[in-house]
């Protein structure tokens, strides 16, 4: 049987995956969200425009609602949404969960499986870190960086083992292009995304650069490794085992920069570019934070945690 969705935190990401499973699947995906804007302009055009690499721009329709309209019961949401408002989203849509449902959380940073757990069975949470450039050029106009089934996924079951239902999941994100792989190792696959993150999207906010310009570079990979560097030197700390060794997350960053999203400004930078927070408090200061636990300073992912937090001030 058909699963069905609803992509909680209809952003660049959040449309990415619904459009996706409705073009290959013609599945059933709701779309919600807190943003008037969004909400407004989608309703308005009829539903969202859609490019790839700023070509074939065309309208697909969709419906979307807040979450105190909303009265669905999908199977599966789709959580995409900024660290810092989680909890809000979360606490706005509580009426519509029940036990049965589960969760695909893909987004950026730390600390959202702890959110998510206090309203779902955290059996039923499967999380993932992707590595897929999508860009919201404004709101209900969204564009896919890359050629057709560019970047990948990292999913891992919060549980260690995934059930019937979560296979079913992770074969119809392989049928929508998403490219999942499987892993069994949950915290590692959470704590891999964020040293690439902690390297490819604070640099390149910081400096307003894609990030195939970032690894133009003649000094990049020595700017990479000293973050990834560190940030392995706290995981070994706080027993965290990344999926990567440290040359391998640097041939990750080396490749998707390179290869399959040169074009792309990361979601920090789009954050930044719109005048919106930022969440490097979750990717950098994350690591800083979980450092200073076990008496380590990763003084270079505070020191670029604070010239994002200037140029935000």
């Amino acid at each position: 049987m058909a699963l069905t969705y609803a992509v909680l935190g209809s952003g660049a990401m959040g449309l990415r995956f619904g459009l996706l499973l409705k073009e290959h699947l013609g599945a059933q995906v709701d779309f919600i969200d807190t943003w008037e804007e969004q909400i407004d302009t989608v309703r308005k055009q009829g539903g969202v425009y859609q490019s790839r690499d700023g070509k074939n721009r065309h309208l697909i329709p969709i419906s979307i609602q807040t979450p105190e309209e909303y009265q669905g019961k999908p199977d599966v949401f789709i959580i995409f949404d900024k660290q810092m408002h989680l909890s809000q989203l979360l606490e706005r849509s509580k009426h519509f969960f029940h036990e049965n449902q589960y969760v695909f959380t893909g987004m950026n940073g730390m600390g959202h499986i702890e959110k998510i757990n206090r309203y779902f069975v955290p059996e039923k949470v499967l999380a993932g870190t992707c590595l897929i450039g999508t860009v919201l050029k404004d709101a209900g106009d969204v564009d896919f960086i890359g050629k057709a089934g560019a970047g990948s996924i990292n999913i891992a079951a919060q549980s260690g083992t995934v059930d019937d239902v979560q296979k079913q999941i992770i074969t119809e994100f392989e049928a929508s292009n998403l490219n999942p792989n499987l892993t069994d190792n949950f915290l590692g696959t959470l704590y891999t995304k964020v040293v690439f993150n902690s390297v490819i999207n604070t640099i390149c906010t910081l400096f307003e650069i894609r990030m195939g310009q970032f690894i133009d570079y003649e000094g990049a990979e020595k700017l990479g490794r000293q973050l990834i560097d560190e940030a392995y030197n706290v995981a070994e700390l706080a027993g965290i085992t990344p999926l990567n060794s440290r040359d391998e997350e640097w041939e990750t960053i080396r490749y998707v920069s390179a290869e399959t999203s040169p074009l792309h400004y990361p979601s920090m930078y789009q954050d930044m570019n719109k005048g919106r927070q930022t969440e490097v408090d979750y990717i950098n200061g994350y690591i800083y934070d979980l450092g200073r636990t076990y008496n380590y300073q990763a003084k270079t992912h505070d020191f670029l945690r604070h010239l994002v937090h200037l140029a935000e001030n």
